[in-house]
């Protein structure tokens, strides 16, 4: 009596605790990687912007090489051909 017990309980304890299941990976969404690429470009030209203009350059020329530096650093997203 014992022993199908124990064996239901072991067949039950391993099922539920996902052993055996297998995990889907969640599919990439596309807006979230371009809300991401956009945040980053953001931030990026911002800081950027900000150290030019501390040394000396204007605001609307530092913005501009930000955005350029941006694009060659980081050419392979989608939000530097933005």
């Amino acid at each position: 009596m014992k022993r199908p017990l124990l064996f239901t309980l072991l067949v039950l304890v391993t099922l539920s605790t996902g052993c055996f299941h297998k995990s889907k990976k969640p599919k990439e969404s596309s807006a979230i990687a371009s809300e991401v690429e956009e945040t980053l470009k953001q931030r990026f030209v911002e800081k950027r912007s900000a150290e030019l203009v501390a040394q000396g350059l204007r605001a609307d020329l530092a913005r501009q090489q930000a955005i350029d530096e941006f694009r060659d650093r980081f050419g392979y997203t989608h939000a530097a051909g933005k």
